[in-house]
């Protein structure tokens, strides 16, 4: 099988899966095994509605508080696409498309347990929008992340019966219109399908999993630029030796330790006298509190990937059993919770990067201040110093926790709903800032390791800020900024920290 095609199966998804998801061109295929599950599911559930008196939710009744109203069996497809329709009611921003192809394939992946009665020809489309990458246009608001993410699910899953919008060859289109030029029929969606396709977490699930993939590589850049500031700092070798972390072993603050010394070894700097006896908090505190933030991140991650290897719509259907439940695996209480952590987690790394490139400059320890010859000519770095602490103060206010909020829906039917929703898209904001003060770190850090010249870093550090030196340059007096900013993000986004 070619590395390029990953086969639906109950393989259990890990994190190289997501990120080869998110960097690489792959095409998914059902595994035979999954294939006679979804048809057993499928083939169960028509038996039951044949020979069964016994009300279905949602296959033979109404949705949420219309439980109790029923449907005949005339209308149960024409019930399926008014679901599908009638939920459509997501407002606001775009969800990037990359997110949209993450929906998309968690949404497949928890269909194809067997436990949700699609039919083999609805997935089969789901993968088709997958592989051809006929995105659709999906809204970030609307969903209160506890029936499901209803409303952006349901715009999931317009284009399947041929409504909606797409994204398709970098244009914007009726999915009607693209299903046509592809030669393919709309989907008549049969009972329960409507409601397998919009219960679930997936809106949830593929922004924390968006998050967490570049989350976990800001939290390596994080180490790499703080030992840069470090060394520009002069800072003192002894906060990161290893029998300070062995009497207390947590596994974050470990690791930070042994990166950021192995990122300094060699440094002629680090090896210089020390006129100073102690290093401020944000300096020399940067494996307790880049340590927390990493051990936040592994717990979190292992939530989600417990979440994306799960079955969570309703009802669920166990042929082997003989029961149809109703249930509430569709809840994101456990995902709104920990996206709120995840905010805080990365909120605090923006914070104590904030406060190194505060005393970068600062003009102690031989720098000039704000970094730049000739100040009060020059202004040099002092802006972007204000730029960085902007944004985070507006991570403080997106940590306010969402999984806290609830209100009353569905005529009270739905009466304790996550929020996860909006836990998810403010991490989002909060994950994309934190990338932001991490390059205006890099670009101060960058700047007074030239100031340190001839004395030279480590290896590692000299190599960095060589490529970085090719993309940004030093700064020798006052010019627009915003340049290099916009640049220092770019190099940090295709960068490849070479260690480990």
């Amino acid at each position: 099988m070619s590395k390029n095609i990953h086969q639906i199966s109950e393989k259990r998804i890990d994190l190289d899966l997501l990120k080869r998801l998110l960097q690489n061109n792959i095409r998914l295929e059902l595994a035979p095994k999954t294939i006679a599950k979804i048809e057993k599911c499928r083939n169960y559930l028509d038996e039951k509605i044949a020979v069964s008196d016994t009300s279905i939710y949602g296959v033979t009744t109404g949705f949420g508080s219309l439980y109790d109203q029923l449907i005949p069996e005339d209308d149960q497809e024409l019930l399926q696409i008014k679901l599908v329709e009638s939920h459509a009611a997501g407002i606001g921003d775009e969800v990037p498309e990359e997110i949209v192809k993450m929906m998309l394939f968690l949404k497949i992946q928890s269909l194809s347990y067997g436990y949700s009665a699609i039919s083999l020809s609805t997935i089969q489309r789901l993968i088709d929008l997958f592989n051809e990458e006929v995105l659709p246009v999906v809204y970030q608001q609307g969903s209160l992340g506890a029936s499901g993410d209803l409303a952006p699910l349901a715009h999931l899953a317009l284009p399947l019966i041929g409504k909606g919008e797409v994204k398709y060859k970098g244009k914007r289109l009726p999915a009607g219109k693209v299903l046509k030029d592809l030669g393919w029929e709309p989907i008549h969606l049969q009972s329960k399908e409507g409601l397998a396709l919009l219960n679930g977490t997936q809106f949830m699930s593929a922004y924390g999993t968006w998050c967490l993939v570049k989350a976990m590589r800001l939290s390596k850049e994080a180490d790499m630029i703080a030992a840069m500031t470090i060394e520009a700092f002069n800072g003192s070798v002894e906060p990161f030796d290893e029998l300070l972390h062995k009497i207390r072993p947590y596994k974050g603050q470990q690791n930070s330790a042994a990166l950021i010394s192995q990122i300094r070894e060699g440094s002629e700097i680090m090896a210089s006298e020390k006129k100073h006896l102690q290093d401020p908090y944000s300096i020399r505190c940067v494996p307790q509190v880049h340590g927390a933030s990493k051990d936040a991140l592994n717990h979190i991650l292992d939530v989600f990937l417990i979440e994306i290897n799960s079955v969570t719509d309703n009802p669920t259907i166990f042929p082997d059993e003989d029961k149809i439940l109703s249930g509430g695996n569709f809840h994101g209480q456990p995902l709104a919770i920990n996206l709120d952590f995840m905010s805080i987690a990365l909120a605090e790394l923006g914070s104590i990067s904030e406060r190194r490139i505060f005393k970068l400059l600062s003009g102690q320890r031989g720098l000039p201040p704000y970094l730049i010859a000739n100040p009060g000519l020059n202004s040099g770095f002092m802006i972007a110093q204000y730029t960085a602490a902007s944004i985070v103060s507006q991570n403080k206010q997106l940590c306010t926790p969402a999984s806290i909020d609830t209100i009353d829906s569905s005529n009270g039917q739905e009466d304790h709903v996550s929020m996860g929703a909006n836990a998810a898209t403010k991490g989002f904001q909060v994950v994309n800032n934190i990338e932001k003060v991490l390059a205006i770190e890099l670009y101060a850090a960058a700047q007074a390791l030239d100031f340190r010249k001839p004395m030279k870093s480590s290896p590692i550090i000299e190599n960095w800020l060589d490529a970085y030196r090719k993309v940004v340059p030093f700064l020798d007096e006052d010019k627009v900024i915003h340049e290099d900013i916009v640049k220092s993000i770019a190099f940090l986004q295709q960068s490849q920290i070479e260690f480990e």
